[in-house]
């Protein structure tokens, strides 16, 4: 294990460096929940949006000059950003900056990730941070990047990934990387066939979290270089990373094997099971991740909502929930929720049974309905009745079954629409 090195000196890093979060993707993965907004804006753990985690983790790294660039169905993003991260000083050079895709190449709206990055040098530049650290915003995850910093500018590196291991079987889906033993990749492949496995890990490969480490100068290099080839697809994972490898100085930091402030967890929550099983997992006695973690806190919007109520104490019509996360404005009216996440203002009528679901905010769910397995996304009205989650050819015929038997439910498959 590396050793720690002293706050003060991570700290003079971190007040010298800059985030950029990358913000636009749409997240087609999710299918019909990224329809109307953007994945980072996706609520998560019956409070929070996804795009929180990323925030959160730069304000506890005391990184606070933040730029967040939008592009896709990015209007409740917008708001959540505005409504809650504005509390930054910017008198003291503090900020969360919300930066629109501006189509600053003519009619060109951003060509890659690295693109986004391309077409706001010019902002970033008016900072003149020392280092610039670009981030998905589409992860949940807890990270101090502090650390990674130090480790950087100890090696002398031009770009430094963060890294995490995963399985073989799902490494296809990221940049997997081959490294020396002082850390330096000698090899990146972006979302290969074959996925490389780990030195002395046969089951585990290394991949990129999609975190990059720059220096200012250096950055601003290459993405001009890389701007200028029309046959580049203008992406770090695809382009930026693999021509660095034999050119420059490329080091990845596994945050797994680090022990910092921050609890080392991340989940890609890029697909309709992976989201619902990251949210189930909160329901847990002692889930991995801790929100209840008062050194590192993930900070949101709070709605201003009244607290939850559940009513009525008759058998067959008992307001309960057992074992289930329930936000601000929640009503459980004669109706049992089990192992299931409740969003804000979601209300439940009496005899309805909700099992192992995740409803997000102003769901409305009415009386003797059975709701199970299921992801019911923002504003449904579920009519008297109705059963999810028990009949698959009927919820196949109405609603989407992801590979792993979730059922999606959106207000527009409730309509017919």
């Amino acid at each position: 294990m590396r050793p720690r090195k002293s706050g003060r000196f991570v700290s003079q890093l971190t007040r010298t460096t800059m985030a950029v979060v990358m913000a636009g993707g749409r997240g087609a993965r999710l299918r019909d929940l990224t329809r109307n907004r953007a994945k980072p804006a996706m609520p998560f753990g019956a409070k929070y949006r996804i795009i929180d985690f990323s925030l959160s983790n730069c304000v506890n790294s005391g990184i606070r000059q933040i730029l967040v660039l939008t592009q896709y169905r990015s209007n409740s993003l917008i708001q959540h950003i505005q409504r809650g991260w504005g509390y930054l000083r910017g008198e003291l050079g503090e900020f969360v900056q919300l930066v629109p895709a501006q189509q600053q190449l003519g009619e060109i709206w951003y060509r890659g990730t690295a693109d986004a990055v391309f077409q706001n040098l010019d902002l970033i530049e008016t900072y003149r941070p020392d280092l610039v650290l670009v981030l998905a915003g589409d992860h949940v995850y807890k990270m101090d990047y502090g650390p990674m910093i130090a480790f950087h500018v100890e090696q002398a590196a031009d770009v430094t990934v963060g890294a995490v291991q995963v399985p073989v079987s799902r490494a296809h889906e990221f940049g997997v990387m081959t490294v020396g033993r002082d850390q330096r990749v000698v090899r990146f492949d972006e979302k290969p066939a074959s996925p490389e496995p780990m030195s002395g890990r046969s089951d585990m490969a290394l991949a990129s979290m999609g975190i990059y480490v720059f220096g200012r100068e250096f950055l601003r290099a290459r993405l001009v270089r890389d701007a200028a080839d029309p046959q580049s697809a203008h992406d770090f994972g695809q382009n930026i990373i693999p021509d660095m490898i034999s050119n420059a100085r490329v080091f990845a930091w596994s945050f797994q094997d680090v022990k910092t402030r921050a609890q080392a967890y991340w989940r890609d929550v890029g697909t309709v099971d992976a989201f619902y099983e990251a949210n189930m997992e909160l329901v847990y006695v002692t889930p991995e991740l801790n929100l209840y973690d008062e050194d590192w806190p993930i900070w949101t919007y709070q709605e201003q909502a009244p607290g939850a109520k559940f009513v009525l104490d008759e058998d067959g019509r008992r307001g309960e929930a057992i074992n289930s996360i329930v936000a601000g404005g929640v009503i459980v009216s004669g109706a049992t929720v089990r192992e299931s996440l409740l969003f804000f203002h979601v209300h439940v009528d009496e005899r309805s049974e909700i099992n192992r679901s995740v409803l997000l905010p102003h769901v409305r769910v009415g009386r003797g309905c059975r709701i199970r397995r299921a992801i019911v996304d923002e504003g449904c009205v579920i009519p008297d009745g109705v059963v999810i989650g028990e009949d698959p050819d009927e919820d196949r015929r109405r609603f989407h079954i992801s590979a792993g038997g979730v059922v999606l439910v959106t207000a527009e498959m409730l309509s017919g629409s």
